[in-house]
């Protein structure tokens, strides 16, 4: 009983938090995925690089201030900081390569029995967290107009697909889709959650007008297949690691990138078809 009460606390916060930063205007909204890329990224790190050792914790801050880079830059360039795309390159190209060499310098003196897999960890995670939160600024910012709703929308879409899946699977869910990665998923769930996801996205369609009820529909079906993938692709990760939960920092529900898993996965994708309807 005091677990679930433990869970429903931290669920409830986690929600206004959530809201309050996505709702409260360009700055909180910046300031709140900065934090959530942040976290993100550490928890990735603290996964991957060498465990217990005080020459690793700075491997992480160099790891979180590369992995940052993308976003920062485009949160700048969408808040008129940076007042033209040639800025945006020059400054991001001045910042990302010397972050990165940095790694590369600091192996060479750290002594390190895997340097050059530390330097790709701190890349990968760059890629796999860093640059989908920046491309969720392109989904958010379009020209003068601030679009809270379409991220809140894809929020939505991809905690409904994950909880219709885990709730329809745990009550009739017999094939297993995935055992080897995680044993606990089946083809029931993950086909009921996305049924759940698409009707849900329909609905959309006609509260979040920024969007066709045609294009919502499309963004779940993005929800549906990549979002899936990227818990997998997560679960992975996890398993790799032997790791139950990416953190502790939710207290019931694990880490930050158990929550944002399937949402960092699906961000490129749904930010190609979101500019591609724009323009």
């Amino acid at each position: 009983m005091q677990g679930l009460l433990r869970r429903i606390v931290t669920a409830v916060f986690f929600v206004v938090v959530m809201l309050g930063g996505i709702y409260g205007g360009q700055y909180p909204f910046v300031v709140l995925f900065a934090v959530i890329t942040t976290l993100c990224l550490w928890e990735y790190l603290s996964m991957v690089l060498q465990k217990n050792q005080k020459r690793d914790r700075i491997r992480k801050f160099i790891g979180v201030i590369f992995g940052l880079t993308p976003f920062v830059m485009v949160s700048m360039l969408k808040l008129n900081i940076l007042q033209s795309p040639q800025d945006f390159v020059l400054y991001t190209s001045l910042l990302t390569f010397p972050i990165l060499f940095l790694s590369f310098i600091y192996e060479l003196f750290a002594a390190s029995e895997q340097p050059f897999a530390n330097v790709a960890y701190i890349l990968l995670g760059m890629v796999y967290i860093g640059t989908p939160f920046a491309m969720v600024d392109f989904i958010a910012f379009d020209g003068e107009q601030f679009r809270a709703n379409t991220v809140f929308g894809l929020l939505l879409l991809t905690w409904i697909n994950d909880t219709a899946a885990y709730l329809i699977g745990s009550q009739i869910g017999k094939h297993k889709l995935f055992p080897r990665i995680s044993p606990k998923k089946t083809w029931e769930g993950s086909i009921g959650g996305g049924i759940s996801t698409i009707i849900l996205s329909g609905i959309l369609g006609y509260i979040f007008t920024e969007q066709t009820v045609y294009e919502w529909m499309v963004l779940g079906a993005i929800v549906v297949i990549f979002g899936s993938i990227g818990d997998l692709i997560e679960s992975m990760l996890k398993r790799s690691y032997a790791v139950k939960d990416s953190g502790t920092i939710l207290p019931g529900h694990g880490g930050l990138l158990d929550r944002f898993d399937a949402f960092i996965f699906l961000v490129p994708f749904a930010t190609a078809y979101i500019l591609w309807i724009r323009f």
